[in-house]
């Protein structure tokens, strides 16, 4: 029995996708555990390229996928997306993919109060991907939203969405100036939607328990990046979740002893989408290098990320907020062909020299970057499969992350391709043995 846990290190978009599929190969279960579809996982099978949103990346490996409880889901985005992956020859039914019966359900006023409240703000937007993520999260915690248990009861689903729509049509209409919702024609869509998703939904955090009990390998699988996290991110910019390892047990009804290795997914420098401080973004011709060669557009929003330099104020503070056992480095073949290289070793804030990640975003905006300047490689590594075949350079630049960070490099990413990765030691092999 080995279970795993793979979080983004920084603000997201490191790569998690191709990672998860990869490392699926030896679970049993993959399960995703917070988020929605405001995240986009790309993966590369066989030259062809998949987004996933949803639906947990393990399922290209044939595994058995749960949408746990602490995800929020668009049923009309999962439909298209189980639709769409079943076209391009995936396997997807009730025995291989489960929807948490208390996983919230993101109604179509959600994604109109998104819209709506970002289009009202004229400064300090959020850079919302407006799918009504934030919305869904904050009629949960006020104990206003609907889970899949209340869709899937007819009546108790028309008498909630009757008594909610007073008030949201209200704050669209008078508040926001939208146009109002009409009850009816929300119950009847989420009806046909309850119809077709009623065989896949089922009591998850029983199924996820047995499994563990039986000595199943479970790999779990989070969304966006630690800086992103509710209450550790860059606030308010910042999802609506906790993205750190502790909810992986919150977000699936698993215990948090249950969860054995912890894996950090760190892109070899630093990318964010949307608005919020940024000290290490570039606008120079390294930063254009960044978002051309690594293809930094956004999965679920099409916006071009933006870039710079590895930060390891930020990756250090995600080893500490989430116990990193080891790291994937992703996106190292990125760096090739620039002469140098910087790490971010600490920030200078006001004359001060600071290692420590601010909670102020005002603070964390007037940081200034302190670097360490390393050789770059002129090498294409696509192609390399072992760690000793790597330029020293890119080696060096490897071991100097794992001495500041105090944490192993397990996984080398040198490519988008499943097969463009080397591998040192995979966590449930290793935990298997133990």
């Amino acid at each position: 029995m080995a279970n795993v846990a793979i979080i983004g290190t920084q603000w997201g978009d490191e790569g998690k996708g191709k990672l998860v599929d990869m490392l699926a190969d030896r679970a049993n279960v993959v399960v995703r555990f917070q988020g929605g579809n405001n995240a986009g996982h790309t993966l590369v099978v066989n030259g062809k390229k998949i987004i996933s949103h949803l639906v947990p990346s393990g399922i290209l490996q044939g595994k058995l996928c749960v949408i746990g409880n602490g995800v929020v889901v668009d049923p009309k985005v999962l439909l298209q997306e189980i639709d769409h992956l079943i076209k391009e020859g995936v396997e997807i039914s009730p025995k291989n993919l489960m929807i948490s019966e208390t996983a919230h359900v993101i109604m179509p006023y959600h994604r109109k109060l998104d819209i709506a409240r970002e289009n009202a703000l004229t400064k300090n937007k959020i850079g919302t991907t407006g799918r009504g993520i934030g919305p869904c999260y904050e009629d949960k915690i006020t104990r206003r939203g609907i889970r899949f248990t209340e869709l899937l009861d007819a009546d108790q689903f028309k008498e909630i969405v009757m008594q909610l729509l007073v008030e949201k049509n209200f704050i669209l209409e008078k508040f926001l100036n939208e146009t109002p919702l009409n009850a009816e024609e929300v119950i009847s869509e989420y009806t046909e939607y309850a119809r077709r998703l009623a065989p896949f939904v089922a009591d998850t955090t029983t199924f996820l328990h047995d499994q563990n009990q039986k000595g199943s390998n479970i790999l779990f699988e989070g969304a966006q990046g630690t800086h992103l996290d509710i209450d550790h991110g860059t606030y308010p910019f910042v999802t609506s979740s906790n993205t750190v390892a502790g909810n992986a047990a919150a977000g699936t009804g698993m215990g948090p002893k249950d969860i054995h290795y912890t894996l950090g997914i760190v892109k070899a420098y630093t990318t964010r989408v949307g608005e919020g401080p940024f000290p290490v973004e570039l606008f120079d011709k390294v930063g254009e290098h960044l978002q051309t060669v690594g293809a930094e557009v956004g999965a679920t929003t099409g916006r071009k990320r933006r870039c710079g330099w590895l930060d390891m104020v930020v990756v250090k503070n995600a080893v500490r907020l989430n116990s990193l056992s080891g790291i994937i480095l992703t996106k190292l073949d990125v760096l090739s062909n620039l002469p140098e290289l910087k790490i971010c070793v600490a920030y200078d804030l006001h004359g001060k020299r600071i290692e420590t990640f601010p909670a102020n975003i005002k603070k964390l905006s007037d940081c200034i970057p302190i670097y360490e300047t390393m050789p770059g490689w002129q090498e294409n590594i696509n192609e390399i499969r072992r760690y000793n075949d790597l330029p020293e350079n890119a080696k060096k630049y490897i071991e100097r992350i794992e001495t500041l960070l105090g944490v192993k490099a397990i996984i080398i990413s040198v490519g988008p391709g499943r097969e463009e990765t080397i591998v040192l030691e995979n966590p449930f092999e290793t935990l298997n043995k133990l």
